[in-house]
């Protein structure tokens, strides 16, 4: 498999998600999205001869660039599955409560976007994909092909926060029903004429291609059973960083971390007798939302809607 696939990828937010997990020589850190690896080779750097990182992708390329990363370096494993799967891998690795820091740096990588081959740009014409995984799961086309009109318009407009999202999904079925579509720039191109209001700046597709991105890879599923589990792996004092690229990701990241930082009593109903320590904050939240510096933005301008999230494990 090929390893540089020829498409670039600049890490987001590198020194200051690294700075974040507060590293520890010694420590056994967790990259859940390994990418390109730019975030893990920071990483690796400050790690001493006794350090380990573990690293997660769904992504074949991402698996290749990772595999020679671990020949290397062997305080490095990379494994290929989501993250949301990190708590049965940790369990197998006898890591339970180790691990000493984490890092979520969510969304699609450049290499993703760029290559038209995965079908998930409505610039570049392509395939119709968008799996993160190609061998795992169904395709956007086959998603688009099979799904009632209300279960599209439902996609486009939750994952998408498409507010045309009942007129799109109409447009789409109606051609369907004349040829299936299997191209990129055939289904942007049906939904940029059935869009009525386009965005200054932005295409048309955009959020329903999010929608439908979101939707083929379980994205908030994943990111929502990733958080339950990161948590579980943390040692007392571990880290957790999470990149999020769009609002319904830091949605959760931002009410799952403030629930924890609370207290669990926080959800539970009034005068019902509980034992004290779900009065206890879970986690504290260090500093405030991160964002990409001026000089990050000018460097790569797909920064800008980067947000991150830190929390330390208390108990």
């Amino acid at each position: 498999m090929t390893i540089d696939s020829g498409f670039n990828h600049i890490t987001v937010l590198l020194d200051e998600a690294v700075e974040a997990l507060a590293l520890r020589a010694d420590g056994c850190y967790l990259d859940g999205t390994f990418g390109r690896g730019g975030h893990s080779r920071l990483i690796l750097s400050k790690l001493g001869p006794q350090g380990r990182l573990l690293g997660f992708d769904k992504d074949p390329q991402a698996i290749a660039t990772g595999q020679a990363l671990a020949a290397e370096d062997g305080r490095f494993v990379i494994v290929q599955r989501s993250f949301a799967e990190m708590g049965d891998e940790v369990a197998r690795r006898g890591l339970d409560g180790k691990v000493s820091g984490i890092l979520l740096d969510l969304g699609v990588s450049s290499p993703q976007l760029d290559d038209p081959e995965r079908g998930f740009s409505f610039l570049n014409d392509g395939p119709l994909d968008m799996r993160m995984n190609p061998d795992q799961g169904i395709s956007a086309a086959e998603f688009i092909a099979t799904a009632p009109e209300d279960e599209i318009a439902r996609v486009f407009k939750e994952y998408g926060e498409e507010r045309f999202a009942k007129r799109m999904a109409r447009a789409v079925v109606q051609r369907r029903e004349q040829q299936p579509f299997t191209r990129t720039g055939d289904l942007a191109e049906v939904l940029k004429v059935a869009n009525p209001a386009w965005e200054k700046g932005k295409n048309p597709a955009t959020r329903a291609f999010q929608g439908l991105r979101i939707h083929v890879n379980n994205e908030l599923g994943d990111l929502e059973t990733g958080l339950e589990a990161a948590i579980e792996a943390l040692e007392v004092g571990g880290r957790l960083a999470v990149i999020s690229f769009h609002s319904l990701e830091d949605r959760i990241v931002k009410l799952f971390m403030r629930k924890l930082a609370k207290g669990e009593a926080d959800n539970l109903p009034r005068n019902l007798p509980v034992q004290h320590k779900v009065f206890e904050p879970r986690i504290r939240l260090i500093g405030k939302a991160q964002f990409a510096s001026d000089a990050e933005l000018q460097a790569n301008p797909r920064a800008r809607s980067a947000v991150m999230r830190v929390a330390e494990k208390l108990r």
